[in-house]
């Protein structure tokens, strides 16, 4: 059996908690300003949870935010099999809802770093970030 959690843990875990909730909003508010329409936020499904869900165009675009020391940390924390999971789980929506009958899955990754802007990779889920 395991101690109980220590109260500065706890402590820890709820601003990184607070801290990632703060970053999926700006994230949603840049999107926004680049023409997105947001759909939803932290949706959970079969095996992920979807960050911020949003459409642009024919695109359906499922967006993970990470905050990490840099940038690239932050697409490295993304691997195949959570990349793999999270295009199921847009591909699950997909066939649930005729609204997104016909859409393009798109997955894209914000990531937040100390002292820099956001950077938003695009179309991770073909390894191309324009």
């Amino acid at each position: 059996m395991s101690a109980p959690p220590r109260p500065w843990r706890r402590q820890l875990g709820s601003r990184a908690h607070r801290q990632g909730h703060r970053a999926e909003w700006i994230a949603a508010a840049l999107l926004m300003l680049k023409g997105y329409q947001i759909l939803g936020f932290r949706l959970k499904t079969g095996g992920a949870e979807i960050d911020v869900l949003a459409r642009k165009g024919r695109a359906l675009v499922l967006v993970e935010v990470k905050r990490r020391a840099t940038p690239e940390a932050g697409l490295e924390a993304l691997g195949p099999d959570q990349r793999q999971r999270l295009l199921q789980a847009g591909q699950a929506l997909i066939q649930s809802r005729r609204a997104f009958a016909g859409l393009d899955l798109r997955l894209d990754l914000f990531a937040f770093s100390p002292g820099r802007l956001p950077r938003h990779f695009r179309h991770l889920d073909t390894g191309i970030t324009p």
